[in-house]
């Protein structure tokens, strides 16, 4: 248990000062990475503080790495050099990854998804389980996965929109979306990571540094 909560500790310190360093800018896919990045900050903290086995301190540690996915996204988007490689998310492999530029209408509206950054997907999302639906990492339009917390799995930004994203028409599962890993992967895990993998921003406010409120000032009335 205490290699695993070193282990934790270790990406939620860099996680820290990568958010730090990393100025926002003007780009609104780079404050939304970083606004992602922070709330995983805080959860990670969170966890780390309720954490009394090394499960949890494994969930602290897959919390923390969620947020450097995030702080690559911002790098890359500002043009920068991402670092170095992550280890893999559980939750992302189990979700798996978007593999090829598809688009779909939903109520009018047109969402975009794509394997990297561009001027038309900007906004990245590392992959793993939202409202049930697993949702591929990748990059999107708009954060669609913000849409689905906030309006609800019933809406068209979120029952709908994922109904669509993972029609075949759409190529998640028919030749766009590069499937996840075992299916025999712990059942109970993807319970455990239901309770940090719906980031609201109502769920961080305590437990986590300094970042709660940094955040929720700086770039919470953008969104």
């Amino acid at each position: 248990m205490a290699d695993a909560r070193e282990e934790a500790l270790r990406w939620y310190e860099r996680l820290g000062g990568q958010i730090m360093n990393l100025p926002a800018g003007d780009d609104p896919a780079t404050k939304q990475a970083l606004v992602d990045a922070g709330e995983r900050y805080n959860a990670a903290g969170s966890q780390l503080e309720r954490a009394t086995s090394a499960k949890q301190y494994d969930l602290a540690r897959e919390t923390a790495l969620e947020g450097l996915y995030f702080v690559r996204a911002a790098r890359t988007a500002q043009g920068l050099d991402p670092g170095p490689e992550l280890p893999a998310l559980a939750a992302a492999r189990q979700a798996g990854a978007i593999r090829e530029d598809r688009a779909v209408e939903v109520d009018g509206h047109e969402y975009r998804a794509s394997p990297r950054y561009g001027q038309g997907t900007p906004y990245y999302y590392p992959g793993g389980i939202l409202r049930g639906r697993r949702v591929p990492g990748g990059y999107y339009s708009e954060p669609v996965w913000k849409t689905a917390l906030a309006a609800g799995a019933g809406t068209v930004g979120g029952l709908l929109l994922f109904d669509a994203l993972f029609s075949p028409g759409f190529g998640f599962g028919g030749g766009g979306f590069e499937g996840g890993y075992d299916q025999g992967f712990e059942a109970g895990y993807d319970d455990a990571m239901d309770d940090h993998g719906d980031f609201d921003g109502g769920d961080f406010d305590g437990g986590g540094g300094d970042f709660g409120g940094d955040f929720g000032g700086d770039f919470g009335g953008d969104w």
